[in-house]
């Protein structure tokens, strides 16, 4: 319930973890906290890193009071996400999208006609470009406006209460500081013995700014990266070999029925893959590069390739080779020993349910702690650490942060995944529904891909969503706000939705789960301990049993009892924490 008065009512920055709710003040009196302010001129908070965490956190703080520095060690902000990473990505997936449709029949069986189509690749990057010097100009004059002071170069933490930020001429500056915030995000993991030279060897960044289109393009990784950027280039004209040491695609966390389908739909457009596979190493040569290769089960049996003359080799032979295993949290020079802060057995730092670090006065956010390595992800712990600081409720639920694989269609979800909840031994309920049968995608002509909804067998709780489809990453959001209030699959199924939209299929799917029928009563979860408090229990009825909602200073309760019509029970009394 305090959930859902913080997000709801904007009470997050000084939401306390104790409400007293009076009939006639209506005033929510905060327990007592110990703020972290600065004193005399000094500085109230340090952000080390400027990526979609550190950015939203400088801003967000600046917004509480707080005297706020930003420190970055590049020319641009918004670290990788805005310079090298999900928004150049997506400005290159969207326009190779568009080409693909004009060179291929797509166009012709739309009854669009055109003449020659020719890839100016040139003006494609610079689309790409435009996009992320605006984006990354509209922080920094977001930092202005909120007040946050920019300072380039390389931040270190030289002392509990202090940073030194290692300038491009040489020179140092040192800020005293309360708190340090670490959000120095990650960078790419490298391949042992393989370097990049990020033209014939390339990293995600370099596959951002080719000069041409590959002839052959090499993949090692077809997780979440190696997908998106491999589409991008086999829709430019690649052929694209993808070398997966797991024996499914996209990466950790994936839906194995939805990893099927989505494999299916990749192979399709043309993308070829060798799963169970591993790199043993890679050779250039005059044409390009060898990459010799063996399978994960069974070492001594290598993946035997047939080559255009008929010949069989032990060898993938490509003109570029793009190296995506994932990427590696930006611990080192930062300081970090000299404060005595330890890093888990991946690097990453090691921090508490506040985001604070073993010393008091330093917290870590983003890709550089424990979790997935997602831009919003960073976003809301850098709001939310922030408001800890100022004397806030600090939380998050990392069950209900979604994932996004942006291809064409997209692949999204949030929450469990069958293999997830079998393992955990939660008896649960799939409702399913094809995308070939959505009115919107049939329209379209765009009808690969599904819809899945898990909840629980008993009390019909949300429990995951797992979709491909052309909007998927605009889709999932719906089940994710779902998830974060404790909805039931009912609730998305008897939510009035738009017709025709994409996002019918999360209604019918919903609806596929249902098993109670329209007679069958439902219990009250409020239980009253005296007349003058009481208690919520966690919600456990096949529907939304309780909703709450704090209007004109009064709590509502609305419940349904059993064998009784709808009540609605008015209360002006303490709200203790469940």
């Amino acid at each position: 319930m305090l959930s859902f008065i913080r997000r709801t009512y904007g009470l997050s920055s000084r939401a306390p973890e104790v409400f007293r709710v009076s009939g006639r003040a209506g005033r929510c009196q905060p327990t007592a906290v110990t703020r972290c302010y600065a004193t005399d001129g000094e500085v109230d908070l340090v952000v080390i890193g400027s990526g979609p965490g550190g950015y939203v956190a400088s801003i967000k703080a600046a917004q509480l009071g707080m005297k706020t520095v930003c420190v970055e060690k590049e020319k641009s902000l918004g670290g990788t996400c805005l310079n090298v990473g999900c928004i150049p990505s997506k400005a290159l997936l969207n326009n190779s999208h568009l080409y693909h449709q004009a060179v291929t029949a797509d166009f012709k069986n739309r009854g669009i006609e055109v003449g020659e189509v020719k890839l100016n690749l040139e003006k494609m990057m610079e689309q790409k470009t435009t996009a992320v010097k605006t984006l990354t100009n509209g922080i920094a004059h977001l930092f202005k406006q909120n007040k946050v002071t920019r300072i380039d170069g390389h931040g270190s933490i030289s002392g509990p209460n202090e940073v030194t930020v290692h300038k491009e001429d040489g020179s140092t500056e040192i800020v005293q500081t309360k708190n340090i915030l670490i959000a120095t995000g990650s960078e790419v993991t490298p391949f042992p013995g393989i370097e990049f030279d990020e033209q014939v060897v390339i990293s995600s960044t370099g596959a951002l700014s080719l000069n041409r289109v590959p002839e052959k393009l090499i993949l090692i990784g077809a997780g979440v990266i190696g997908v998106e950027l491999g589409s991008v280039w086999s829709r430019l004209g690649s052929q694209v070999t993808a070398v997966e040491f797991l024996g499914h695609v996209g990466g950790v966390g994936i839906d194995m029925e939805v990893a099927k389908n989505f494999q299916r739909i990749l192979q399709k457009q043309g993308i070829k893959f060798k799963l169970n596979t591993k790199v043993t190493g890679a050779t250039r040569t005059e044409d390009g590069i060898k990459v010799s290769v063996e399978s994960a089960k069974d070492g001594s049996k290598k993946e035997e390739v047939p080559l255009v003359f008929g010949l069989v080799k032990f060898d993938l032979e490509g003109d570029v080779l793009l190296v995506c295993v994932g990427r590696r949290p930006y611990t080192t020079r930062l300081g970090l020993e000299k404060v005595g802060i330890p890093l888990d057995p991946l690097g990453r730092i090691v921090v508490n349910e506040r985001f604070q670090s073993s010393v008091p006065s330093i917290y870590a956010i983003g890709d550089c702690i424990h979790g997935p390595m997602l831009a919003h992800k960073a976003e809301d712990e850098g709001i939310i650490c922030v408001e800890g600081i100022a004397g806030g409720a600090v939380h998050i639920d990392y069950n209900c942060v979604p994932s996004v694989i942006y291809t064409h269609p997209e692949v999204a979800w949030v929450g469990k995944t069958e293999e997830m909840l079998k393992e955990e031994g939660v008896a649960y309920k799939v409702g399913k529904f094809p995308l070939s049968a959505n009115s919107r995608a049939r329209t379209n002509a765009e009808i690969d891909g599904l819809v899945k909804i898990l909840s629980d067998k008993e009390t019909d709780r949300l429990l995951g969503c797992h979709m491909v489809a052309p909007v998927a990453g605009e889709m999932i959001n719906e089940a994710a706000l779902a998830m974060e209030y404790g909805a039931s699959s009912e609730d998305i199924a008897r939510v009035c939705h738009a017709h025709p939209v994409r996002v019918e299929s999360e209604r019918t799917g919903g609806r596929g789960g249902l098993s109670r029928k329209p007679s069958e009563k439902l219990t009250s979860q409020l239980t009253l301990e005296k007349p003058s408090t009481f208690k919520l229990q966690p919600r456990q009825g096949r529907r939304s049993i309780i909703r709450e909602f704090l209007l004109s200073q009064v709590i509502l309760i609305r419940i349904k009892k059993k064998k009784e019509k709808n009540a609605l029970l008015q209360c002006r009394y303490e709200v203790v924490q469940f």
